[in-house]
């Protein structure tokens, strides 16, 4: 695969995948820009490198029809605060008019094509649509590694018309933290994973089995392992129907000699949203009448202890139901305590980075990833459409 310095972009139109998809209010401001600030470094170096920058994008899911409410033109309005330069926003990513804007592009210039969504062929990984968008470019560059789980036709369908191509900046760190942290880490490798379902980590768990040291699980995931020795979790959220593979997943992680940390005390309470009736008890205690909401206190101090002797920390998913701050003590605890080790930290997941940038540690992290769903893809062992289609 190439890297984005390997290319010839002198004077060349490059059509970069970026993502913009980012939250706005009703009244059309940008709420948080930190998706667009991310990709700026990528559309420098086209932009001094010669080239012309085609910026696309999706934004929200107006399932394949044009809306004002998810145009993006907002971003277009960032975009030309940011570079320094006006970014142009053209009426569509396809079409005559969209290639005489294109067309006309001068050097070290940009255009953004409009939302990509507004065309069903964009999710539909549609061939056409795909050869009507690389028309505008005579090089592809990837930026928007969040999207690259999914076959979509900007990341997959528009590169196979072009040699000339390259993960951009903000992929290629991504692609580099991974192989890091899971592909080869610093041992030992501590995983911490959490959220609220062992169903949609299942596959994350079974392939991690071979590659980590320690296994940290946290969350209502927690909840499930428990319940499937036998332990009475009240009215906590588990998953019955997961228990023989969680048993399973059990024993291979002791034959491989992972050591395995659950939570050995709670905080529970009558339901996630309730006030005021938060306390801790042993995971043994779990009152029939309540449910475990956050790990408690001795198991913040475990698994700090836990990840302490730790060489490289993955993280993904929260210890509790951290909206409701009763809650939300477990996954400050553990920003804290991985804020605080001195091993190589990558965090991926968008409840996770949502708690580490409120509690404002995001720089004591050596990376926190742009993509959930990518980055929960790579923790499957998964390979992403996006990068196979740049290779």
């Amino acid at each position: 695969m190439k890297q984005l310095n390997d290319l010839d972009l002198n004077n060349k139109r490059v059509l970069i995948r970026a993502d913009f998809n980012v939250p706005i209010d009703e009244q059309g401001a940008i709420t948080d820009d930190n998706r667009i600030t991310q990709s700026i470094p990528t559309i420098k170096t086209v932009l001094e490198k010669g080239g012309k920058a085609v910026l696309m994008s999706h934004l929200g899911d107006p399932s394949g029809k044009p809306s004002s409410t998810d145009s993006l033109a907002p971003v277009a309005k960032k975009l030309s605060e940011l570079l320094g330069q006006d970014v142009a926003l053209a009426p569509s990513c396809i079409g005559a008019e969209v290639e005489s804007m294109v067309k006309k592009l001068e050097r070290g210039s940009a255009v953004l094509l409009e939302n990509l969504r507004f065309h069903p062929g964009e999710k539909a990984n549609d061939a056409t649509f795909g050869s009507q968008i690389a028309s505008l470019g005579e090089a592809y560059v990837n930026d928007a590694f969040a999207t690259a789980h999914r076959a979509h036709a900007s990341v997959v369908a528009v590169p196979k018309h072009f040699t000339q191509k390259a993960p951009g900046l903000l992929m290629q760190r991504e692609l580099d933290y991974y192989e890091k942290a899971l592909l080869h880490p610093k041992r030992p490798l501590c995983v911490v994973l959490g959220g609220s379902k062992v169903s949609t980590k299942l596959n994350a768990l079974i392939n991690i089995a071979n590659k980590t040291d320690k296994l940290i699980i946290g969350g209502a995931m927690a909840n499930t392992f428990l319940a499937a020795q036998g332990i009475q979790m009240g009215r906590s959220l588990y998953e019955t129907e997961l228990f023989p593979k969680v048993l399973e997943l059990l024993v291979t992680l002791a034959r491989k000699e992972c050591k395995v940390y659950l939570p050995v005390d709670f905080m529970v309470g009558p339901s996630p949203s309730a006030k005021g009736l938060a306390r801790a008890v042993p995971a043994l205690e779990v009152p029939p009448d309540t449910m475990a909401l956050d790990i408690g206190p001795a198991t913040s101090l475990l698994f700090r202890e836990a990840i302490h002797s730790a060489e490289t920390i993955v993280w993904n998913g929260p210890m509790g139901a951290f909206e409701n701050e009763e809650y939300s003590k477990g996954t400050t605890d553990m920003i804290e305590s991985i804020a605080g080790s001195h091993a190589l930290t990558v965090v991926g997941g968008g409840d996770t980075d949502a708690a580490i940038h409120h509690m404002q540690l995001g720089h004591k992290f050596s990376y926190i990833s742009t993509g959930g769903g990518a980055f929960l893809a790579l923790l499957e062992g998964k390979s992403l459409p996006a990068i196979d289609a740049l290779k």
